[in-house]
C-alpha cells in the first residue's frame, strides 16, 4: 500500500525518483520491449552495482548513503534524501568568490573519487547538490569502476562541457578552480596524464566535426 506522502520528484527513461518524508527512492522502469526474464536481469545487475558504487563513493565524498533493502527490492536504491538545490540550478547566481570555492569543493571530490578508480560517468552540474556548504553527488546511474587515464580524463571532459553549458559566464575560470584542486589532491603523476588525455580527447571531437 503506497503512503499518501509520497512525491514523485523526477521521472526519466531509466527511473523514477520518489521522496517520501526524508528518504529517496530511485525505482528503475521495466522495459515493455524486452524479454520479461532479461529486463528483471539488467535491472537487477544495474541496481546492485549502483548500490555498490554508492556505498563506496559515500565513505569518500559527500554522496547519500543506500539503505540495505529486502531482496523482493531488488530494483529499488532507498537513501537519504538531501536537502538543497542543484547546482545547474543555483551556481550562477552566487557571486564569483564563492563559486569558485564551490568548484574547488568539487575538484577535490573528483579526485577522491578517482583515487578509489570510482567513474561517476555523468559529472554535471545537475547530479551535484550543496548542502550546509557540502556539495553532495548524486546519481552513480551511469557510473562505474576503472583504472583507465581514459576513464577518468572523459569524467573531467564531461564536467569541463558541462560548466560551459550551463555556467558559461565565467566557465573558464571556474573549470581552472576544479582543475587546480583535482590536481592538489590527486598527488600522485596520473593528475597530469590525465590532463594530457583530456586534451588528446578534445582533438579527437575536434577532427570529427
Amino acid at each position: 500500500m503506497k503512503m499518501q506522502n509520497q512525491k514523485l520528484i523526477a521521472q526519466g527513461a531509466e527511473a523514477k525518483i520518489i521522496l517520501n518524508e526524508n528518504t529517496i527512492t530511485k525505482d528503475r522502469i521495466p522495459k515493455s520491449y524486452r524479454l520479461p526474464e532479461l529486463d528483471l536481469r539488467i535491472r537487477k545487475i544495474r541496481t546492485r552495482a549502483e548500490t555498490k558504487l554508492l556505498k563506496k563513493a559515500s565513505k569518500v565524498i559527500s554522496s547519500p548513503s543506500p539503505e540495505k533493502l529486502h531482496s523482493k527490492d531488488f530494483d529499488k536504491i532507498k537513501m537519504p534524501y538531501i536537502k538543497g538545490n542543484k547546482l545547474s540550478e543555483e551556481l550562477n547566481q552566487f557571486a564569483l568568490e564563492k563559486q569558485k570555492e564551490v568548484c574547488r569543493k568539487i575538484g577535490k571530490s573528483i579526485a577522491l573519487l578517482h583515487k578509489e578508480d570510482i567513474i561517476h560517468g555523468d559529472l554535471t552540474t545537475s547530479n551535484m547538490i550543496l548542502s550546509e556548504e557540502k556539495v553532495f553527488f548524486i546519481d552513480f546511474g551511469l557510473g562505474f569502476i576503472s583504472k583507465k587515464v581514459e576513464d577518468k580524463a572523459v569524467d573531467l571532459h564531461l564536467l569541463k562541457q558541462a560548466l560551459e553549458a550551463k555556467h558559461f559566464q565565467n566557465y573558464k575560470t571556474l573549470q581552472d578552480q576544479v582543475f587546480k584542486q583535482y590536481e592538489k589532491t590527486l598527488t600522485y603523476p596520473q593528475a597530469k596524464l590525465i590532463f594530457e588525455r583530456i586534451r588528446t580527447i578534445e582533438k579527437r571531437g575536434r577532427y570529427k566535426n
